[in-house]
């Protein structure tokens, strides 16, 4: 049904690059997702008070929070698709990443009324009637919520969306929750022992463990994560497809919502080449990196010595010191300048973060081997962190 309505009210709808029809996609996703909450609702809450069952009541209740879920990632898709301005001049996108956050703190709260309703029932069980009606509108209430899982999952990695990738989590973790409640009800049937309560407990840590994890993941764009795998490998491959760009490092990518990234590297070029030509080169690989990706690129232009085979020598050995100390720790930017006593060995070194050695023990042991290995030569050393994994 779901792409049904796409086809029908998203207008050039396989756009996904284009803000108004991620916003298009948004609205349509969570003006369903509200009219199908509130008929759940509806539907449980006659369940619940048909059986008397806390478990039933709390889920109609959660289905209602669900429909205030839905409205928030509607306002949410709304705000992030707004222009830049004076104000914010990176646009608003991160709204979306909020409105996901919102979800995940509503899905959090649900969990913890849940869980103090199922204790006190646990400690002061309540008689539970089994009606067939219930059981329907359970059953009926878990392929719909199935169904809201499905759709918000596809539209979530459809459009690349942090907050309707928490929306499927949630339909997914009532889906659970539903399953449980209806679990219950057959035990009660068929057993006569009331677990009404104890599965209205795991039906809270489920909800509470759906929140944290919807959480984590619309927390950690806001906070700056490294750029995924593709996009460093999409970057890399449009930057050295100009054959004047010998190799890049120190790339940082900031995300101000789908759709807005700014990134900057360096850029190695030949230390001999024509400074015009090669900043020629830059310009159109930022222009390239704007029209593939869809992101402002700012390139910093590094010479290098492309042609001396002594700095190649030596650059390569001082690379497998570096190695020897850490596996995981590289050098860039590496320069030779001669003097009459002694010779300097100037370069960056990109330490990872969750290295336990410091960046005054990194730097001071790479000294130590290289005046080993060469009395006459010092170096220069320039700590650097990656911010790509």
């Amino acid at each position: 049904m779901i792409k049904f309505l796409i086809k029908r009210f998203i207008k050039d709808s396989d756009n996904i690059k284009d803000p108004a029809v991620r916003r298009m996609y948004g609205s349509l996703c969570s003006s369903v997702g509200i009219g199908l909450n509130i008929c759940l609702f509806i539907g449980k809450y006659l369940a619940g008070v048909l059986s008397g069952s806390i478990a039933i009541m709390a889920d109609a209740f959660n289905n209602l929070s669900d429909a205030g879920s839905s409205l928030i990632t509607l306002i949410g898709f709304k705000f992030a698709g707004m222009k830049p301005d004076a104000e914010h001049p990176f646009g608003h996108g991160r709204i979306e990443y909020i409105s996901g956050l919102a979800v995940s703190a509503a899905i959090i709260l649900m969990g913890v009324e849940l869980a103090k309703s199922s204790v006190s029932k646990i400690l002061s069980p309540a008689p539970v009637e089994m009606s067939m009606t219930a059981i329907v509108i359970l059953v009926v209430s878990v392929c719909v919520k199935l169904y809201m899982c499905s759709y918000n999952r596809f539209v979530g990695r459809q459009i690349d969306s942090a907050a309707m990738k928490a929306t499927a989590t949630d339909s997914l973790s009532d889906a659970v929750a539903t399953s449980v409640v209806l679990l219950a009800m057959l035990v009660l049937k068929f057993t006569g022992v009331n677990v009404d309560g104890w599965c209205g407990a795991m039906v809270a840590l489920f909800i509470l463990y759906a929140g944290y994890s919807a959480a984590k993941d619309t927390l950690s764009p806001l906070l700056g994560q490294p750029p995924e795998e593709e996009l460093i490998n999409q970057i890399r491959d449009i930057a050295l497809s100009h054959s004047e760009i010998v190799g890049i490092h120190d790339l940082v990518v900031h995300d101000y919502g789908p759709g807005r990234l700014m990134i900057s590297f360096h850029g190695e070029v030949p230390g001999d080449g024509n400074i015009f030509e090669l900043h020629d080169v830059i310009d159109q690989a930022e222009k390239e990196l704007k029209e593939k990706l869809g992101c402002d690129a700012v390139i910093h232009m590094d010479p290098i010595a492309t042609n001396d085979d002594e700095v190649k020598s030596v650059k390569q050995c001082v690379a497998e010191l570096v190695k020897e100390i850490n596996g995981d720790l590289s050098i860039h930017d590496f320069r030779m300048v001669k003097g009459p006593t002694h010779t300097n060995l100037i370069f960056d070194v990109v330490v990872p973060f969750q290295l336990k050695l410091s960046d005054r023990e990194v730097a001071d042991e790479i000294t130590r081997r290289v005046r080993e290995k060469w009395e006459n030569y010092y170096a220069v050393i320039e700590i650097d962190h990656s911010y790509v994994l």
